[in-house]
């Protein structure tokens, strides 16, 4: 499979599974399960089982993820729906990261971070992905975050199935600027 197909099946994997899918008439369980083979169905991009594996398989963030037998799918985490991923509160390290821009630093020092329209805002655990993550929007600033003192402080922290750390938010006072 060519990578603009393939990357256009992630695109699309993204907007259904974490934000839209209502968009191709998509149910998703409480968890945020989708049958693959009504996904495939109901899709307007033409793709296979086999390549939908390829795609989840090779996702570089692991965004994705099937349940044991391959029959459904669901978004690792990035919701702006309501899903319950079934995450148990977990002890994070003593720091984690967030790439961000320097538009955004005075609303940071004012407000801390949010997660906006998100379920959860999302942390890295090393500086290399919150840089990849903050170069998105233009050249990246990294935060440390002071996740140990914030769990001891009793903020709850949560392991997504792809390694991204996730809490509601971060006051101004755990971040190291």
């Amino acid at each position: 499979m060519d990578e603009k197909h393939k990357k256009n099946i992630s695109k699309f994997l993204s907007l259904i599974l974490r934000h839209s899918p209502e968009t191709i008439h998509l149910q998703l369980d409480p968890n945020g399960w989708a049958d693959v083979d009504e996904l495939i169905q109901k899709s307007s991009l033409r793709f296979t089982s086999e390549e939908l594996e390829e795609v989840v398989e090779t996702n570089d963030k692991q965004r994705f993820a099937f349940n044991a037998d391959h029959t459904r799918i669901r978004a690792s985490q990035g919701h702006s729906i309501d899903i319950n991923l079934d995450l148990q509160p977990q002890q994070p390290p003593e720091f984690l990261y967030h790439g961000t821009v320097a538009k955004f630093l005075a609303s940071i020092q004012k407000e801390g971070l949010q997660k906006m329209s998100r379920q959860h805002l999302h942390l890295s655990h090393d500086r290399q992905t919150a840089e990849k993550v903050g170069s998105r929007r233009g050249s990246p600033v990294i935060l440390n975050i002071k996740s140990g003192q914030m769990h001891r402080d009793g903020i709850l922290f949560y392991l997504s199935d792809n390694g991204v750390w996730l809490t509601d938010q971060v006051s101004p006072q755990y971040i190291d600027f």
